[in-house]
């Protein structure tokens, strides 16, 4: 077994600790939090193991490792990943961000009477993002990213005795299972055309298509199908119209907006026109709509954020604005400058919301109007929270400023 082999059990780690943590949690306190902490600094390891063994194979090439699942009716489902500089990026930030927010939630959790259930929850939701990520066929694709959406409902709505975050979480859970209709259909729909799920076979048609050669994709049928991942994209990613959940969703602990609803869980979306790019540039008319899609959502969004007045609010406009940017990166065909900026803002949109949890925390507020001043008290938190800001308002010498000069770049390019 090679190094990149070893990636399937980042997301077996995270998972074993959800077991682990309902059989065990409630009978052992310290438990919880050292098995899913635990299973993500495996994870971090593994990304670093993962990598050595693409520098030492192809860097830049795509390998897949598939085993058979089970067989229905003739047909094979394989369960396997996919592992590129794509994955291996979008693992890394995910291990990552997930380890720094439960670490921070050590603290921020502490006295919570379902710190068990709170940590069993966190780690499903590591196992399925790295599962989303490392899939190499679109069933195993879906069940990992409906498991996403259920850890967020059940993270959203994590304090269910009060009404708001229940109500956000239904919100949040409907929303979100509307677009992914959509996205089940698009994926039965090229299933029915290729004659499998896997995505390696798909794409393989997809650039047949896109050459002008004969394919098992018409034209017709990759449009729609297209359309209909990008719908289920639009979901997740909070893209109009389906960006109403994203703000509600605050209700939940911050450590949870910092790690699902800023830098992991609402990227998802983006990763999913990434990660079938192919296909769309097959049928570039689709790549139109997803620009305009995307310009629309970061423009409402940023005027949203604007207008309003409370802290983790603005924070997650803020956060719906920038994802449109990172999908009209990608309908001007900005892949790379896409999945730089979606670095650029996981990164520091988490930084934002743990400084936000610091200042609500210590004020027992979120109302801006009645802050100020925090830097006499808190300086690390203001310090760090300006830098996550400065990063995102495109200042130079930080990330934000350069993912987001190569997203104007490629812009201007494409016009």
């Amino acid at each position: 077994m090679g190094l990149m082999e070893l990636a399937w059990i980042i997301p077996a780690s995270s998972f074993l600790a959800f077991v682990g943590i309902i059989a065990f949690g409630r009978r052992i306190p310290f438990v919880p939090p050292m098995l899913s902490i635990g299973a993500i600094i495996v994870g971090c390891i593994l990304v670093f193991v993962v990598v050595v063994g693409r520098i030492d194979a192809d860097p830049t090439g795509i390998d897949f490792f598939s085993r058979k699942w089970f067989e229905v009716g003739g047909t094979e489902l394989m369960l396997g990943m996919i592992i590129d500089p794509l994955s291996v990026v979008m693992v890394g930030l995910v291990c990552f961000v997930a380890l720094m927010v439960q670490v921070y939630s050590l603290s921020y959790m502490r006295h919570d009477p379902k710190l068990a259930w709170y940590y069993a929850i966190h780690a499903l939701f590591a196992a399925s993002m790295i599962l989303v990520v490392l899939a190499d066929n679109f069933l195993l694709f879906y069940v990992a990213w409906e498991l996403v959406g259920l850890c967020s409902y059940l993270l959203i709505g994590f304090w269910w005795e009060k009404r708001e975050p229940v109500e956000a979480a239904k919100k949040a859970f409907i929303t979100t299972r509307i677009a992914d209709v959509a996205l089940l259909v698009g994926i039965l729909l090229l299933f029915h055309e290729v004659g499998t799920f896997s995505m390696k076979e798909t794409f393989y048609q997809a650039q047949l298509l896109g050459a002008g050669e004969v394919s098992d994709l018409s034209s017709g049928t990759a449009t729609i199908s297209a359309l209909l991942l990008f719908i289920g994209a639009m979901g997740k990613s909070a893209q109009i119209p389906f960006h109403v959940w994203l703000p509600d969703a605050m209700a939940g602990p911050t450590p949870v907006s910092a790690l699902i609803h800023a830098a992991t869980m609402v990227v998802a979306g983006v990763y999913l026109v990434a990660r079938t790019f192919v296909l769309f540039e097959a049928v570039p008319d689709v790549l139109l709509v997803v620009s305009i899609v995307g310009l629309v959502t970061s423009l409402l969004g940023s005027t949203m954020a604007l207008v309003n007045t409370d802290l983790k609010r603005i924070l997650a406009y803020s956060t719906i604005s920038h994802l449109g940017l990172m999908m009209l990166s990608l309908g001007a065909f900005g892949y790379t400058a896409a999945i730089f900026h979606l670095l650029a803002h996981g990164f520091s949109k988490a930084l934002l919301f743990l400084g936000a949890g610091s200042v609500s925390r210590a004020s027992n507020q979120t109302d801006i109007r009645k802050m100020g001043g925090f830097i006499k008290v808190m300086p690390i938190t203001a310090i760090t929270f300006g830098i996550g800001a400065l990063s995102l308002g495109g200042i130079p010498i930080f990330a934000g400023f350069w993912s987001k000069d190569e997203i104007l770049g490629n812009i201007y390019l494409t016009l």
